[in-house]
């Protein structure tokens, strides 16, 4: 399982500074963008409250819950429990869907005007959080001493 949480934090990593979309207008301008050019975009801008949003949600809290998947594989018993518990408590909040609704914002915003092309870090980002989600639902049937198949 260790394996696969440092996977998913590559695959996270990748997600944030590989291109994600491009967004094509009237056939002439292309703009590509990762979430990390997204996020500076925005701060360029002067849009800090979103960026801070997407940041914390898309970004700061995903590596937040890596971190401690990390400390709860190399911990025991009641020590296991808590990090897990509070990663149940914040976690609803975090990655995928608050990423998917930005991005079908995006999609539904432009709608006839421009083409979306999704690229790999859409991918990877999507696959980190699928890993997460995994090893989560694993270390929590281990701490609660159910079986597991």
């Amino acid at each position: 399982m260790l394996a696969l949480v440092w996977l998913a934090l590559g695959l996270l990593l990748a997600g944030i500074s590989l291109p994600l979309m491009t967004v094509e207008q009237l056939w002439l301008f292309e703009n590509r963008f990762s979430l990390w050019s997204g996020l500076i975009q925005m701060i360029g801008e002067g849009r800090w409250l979103l960026a801070l949003l997407v940041g914390c949600f898309s970004v700061a809290l995903p590596l937040l819950k890596l971190s401690m998947l990390l400390r709860a594989l190399g911990g025991s018993g009641s020590r296991v429990r808590r990090w897990l518990e509070w990663m149940h408590h914040y976690g609803k909040w975090s990655m995928l869907d608050v990423f998917v609704v930005a991005v079908l914002l995006v999609s539904v915003k432009l709608g006839a005007l421009a083409k979306v092309h999704i690229h790999l870090g859409l991918y990877a980002f999507a696959a980190s959080v699928l890993l997460t989600m995994m090893v989560t639902g694993w270390l929590m049937r281990q701490s609660s001493g159910a079986p597991h198949t």
